[in-house]
C-alpha cells in the first residue's frame, strides 16, 4: 500500500493541474488515470474538435478568397491529413502534460480507480491479471469528467456516433444527420458543412443553443442555414431510427430523413458509476452528478470533486479553475472559492463568446437592465479581414451602468469574450470600458463601442431616436 496526501482521480483539464498544484504546496500526490493523460478534453474533445475546425475554416476561407482579391484554383482537402494532424497536436499536448507532472513530483498511475472506503482508493490495471494497488489517501479530489449520452433507443451500429466515435474517423461521410442542436452538435455541423457534407439538424426544442441569448441564437441560425447550407429541423424528434450496412434512417414529423452517418449529440452524462461512491459513503444527486459547496467540498470530509462530474459548467476551463481551488483547500492553505464569471465559447462558424447575465435570463430574475450592441459590419477590422458577420453585446444595471454580462457572435468571438470577462469580474461601468482606449483597427473596438451605444453616446453608429414629446 501506498500513502498519498493527496489522490486525484482523472487526469483531465481540472485533474491534473489539481494534481500540479497540490505538489506545488508540498503534498505527495497520486494522478491516477484510467485511458489517456489529459482525459476528454484534450484526446477527444475541445482540441481534436477545434483542429479539425481550424482546418474546415481555411478551407471555407480559400473557397471564398475570390471575395479579397486573390485566386485560388481547384481547391481541395484531404481528411485523413487532417486526421493525422489532429492526432499529431493531440500527442504533443498529451507528453507536455506528462512532462509537467513529472517535473513536479506527482506519482500517475494508469488504471481504474474505485473507493473500498473514505480514505482507500483501489486502482486496477489497465492490463488484465496484474494485481491492483491500494492507495492510502488522506484526501481525494474526483475529476471523472462527463461522458456523450447514447440513449437506448439508438441502434448500436457503426453509422449510428457520438462525438468521441465521429474523431476516429478517418473518411468524412457524403450525408450526416446530427441528433442535437446544442453546442456540440452545431460545432459538428458547421465544421461538416464546410468540408461539403450534406448536413441536417434534428432538435427536440424551438431553437438551437437554447444557452445562448435569442439574437445570438437567430445570427448564428440564419448564417448555418442561408450561408452553409445546414438544414435544421426543430421543435419535432427523429423517431423510427433503423441503421444497416447502407445508411441510417429516420422520422422528423412527417418526413423521413436518411444518410450516410447518424452523429448524436444529446448531451453528457457523469462517468461515476465504477468509483464504487457508496464504499466512501458518498451519494451522486438524482441527475447522477456530485454536489460540492462553493469550494469544491462533497458531503464527505476529505473528498472534493471538481469539473463536470459536478454538474456546473461543462467547461474545461472552468473545471481547470475548479481544480486549482480544490487543491488549495486540501492542502488547508486557505480557503478558497470557486469563480463564478465564466465565459463560454462556442466555436461554430460564426463563433460565439458569452459571459455574466443575459437578457432573457435578467428578465426571469425581474431585474432591470440596459443594452448596448455594436455590429461587426459597422467595424473596420471585421470588414478588412472579410468577416462583417454578427455583433457585440452589453449587458448592464439600468441604474448603475455596471456591466453584467456581454455576448459575442462573429470573428474571432471565442478571443474576444476574455476582455468582457474581466471587465465584468472586476465590476466595471460601461463608462469605464468606453472610456478605456482600444487600439485600431482592432475587432476589440467594438466592446468600446458597444459601451459608448449602452450609455446612449454612439460614436461610430446612429443615435438613439428621441422620444416624441
Amino acid at each position: 500500500m501506498a500513502a498519498f496526501d493527496i489522490v486525484v482521480i482523472g487526469s483531465g483539464p481540472g485533474g491534473y493541474p489539481a494534481a500540479i498544484r497540490a505538489a506545488q504546496l508540498g503534498a505527495s500526490v497520486a494522478l491516477v488515470e484510467k485511458e489517456e493523460m489529459g482525459g476528454t478534453c484534450l484526446n477527444w474533445g475541445c482540441i481534436p474538435t477545434k483542429t479539425l475546425i481550424a482546418s474546415s475554416e481555411l478551407f471555407a476561407r480559400i473557397k471564398s478568397a475570390g471575395a479579397m482579391g486573390l485566386r485560388v484554383e481547384n481547391a481541395s482537402f484531404d481528411y485523413a491529413a487532417m486526421a493525422d494532424r489532429k492526432d499529431q497536436i493531440v500527442q504533443k499536448l498529451r507528453n507536455g502534460i506528462k512532462q509537467l507532472l513529472k517535473a513536479n513530483g506527482v506519482t500517475v498511475i494508469q488504471g481504474s480507480a474505485s473507493f473500498q472506503s473514505r480514505n482507500r482508493i483501489q486502482v486496477d490495471a489497465v492490463n488484465p491479471g496484474a494485481e491492483p494497488v491500494i492507495l492510502d489517501a488522506g484526501k481525494t479530489i474526483i475529476s471523472t469528467g462527463a461522458a456523450s449520452a447514447m440513449p437506448a433507443f439508438l441502434p448500436r451500429h457503426e453509422r449510428v456516433v457520438e462525438s468521441r466515435g465521429f474523431l476516429n474517423l478517418r473518411a468524412l461521410p457524403a450525408t450526416t444527420l446530427i441528433l442535437g442542436g446544442g453546442i456540440i452538435g452545431c460545432e459538428f455541423a458547421c465544421m461538416l458543412a464546410q468540408l461539403g457534407v450534406q448536413v441536417t439538424m434534428v432538435e427536440l426544442l424551438e431553437d438551437i443553443v437554447a444557452v445562448v441569448d435569442a439574437d445570438v441564437r437567430r445570427e448564428l441560425r440564419r448564417h448555418m442555414e442561408k450561408t452553409l447550407g445546414i438544414r435544421i429541423l426543430t421543435g419535432v424528434t427523429l423517431e423510427e431510427i433503423t441503421a444497416d450496412h447502407h445508411s441510417v434512417r429516420g422520422r422528423a414529423g412527417q418526413e423521413n430523413l436518411e444518410a450516410d452517418l447518424l452523429l448524436v449529440a444529446l448531451g453528457r452524462k457523469p462517468v461515476t458509476s465504477s468509483l464504487k461512491l457508496e464504499n466512501a459513503g458518498l451519494v451522486p444527486n438524482e441527475r447522477g452528478f456530485l454536489d460540492v459547496d462553493a469550494y469544491g467540498r462533497t458531503r464527505v470530509a476529505t473528498l472534493y470533486a471538481i469539473g463536470d462530474v459536478t454538474g456546473g459548467p461543462l467547461l474545461a476551463h472552468a473545471a481547470t479553475a475548479q481544480g486549482l481551488v480544490a487543491a488549495e483547500n486540501a492542502c488547508g492553505r486557505y480557503l478558497h472559492k470557486n469563480e463564478t464569471v465564466v465565459p463560454n465559447c462556442i466555436f461554430t462558424t460564426p463563433e460565439i463568446g458569452t459571459v455574466g447575465l443575459g437578457e432573457q435570463e435578467a428578465q426571469q430574475q425581474g431585474r432591470k437592465i440596459k443594452t448596448g450592441k455594436y455590429l461587426m459590419g459597422a467595424l473596420g477590422k471585421a470588414l478588412a479581414i472579410g468577416e462583417p458577420i454578427g455583433f457585440v453585446k452589453w449587458v448592464a444595471d439600468a441604474e448603475t451602468n455596471q456591466l453584467l454580462g456581454a455576448h459575442a457572435v462573429g470573428p474571432h468571438a471565442t478571443d474576444i469574450i476574455a476582455e468582457a470577462a474581466v471587465a465584468i469580474r472586476a465590476e466595471l461601468t460601461a463608462a469605464d470600458l468606453a472610456h478605456t482606449i482600444h487600439a485600431h483597427p482592432t475587432l476589440a473596438e467594438a466592446w468600446m463601442e458597444a459601451a459608448h451605444a449602452l450609455m446612449g453616446e454612439p460614436i461610430h453608429s446612429a443615435p438613439p431616436r428621441k422620444q416624441q414629446s
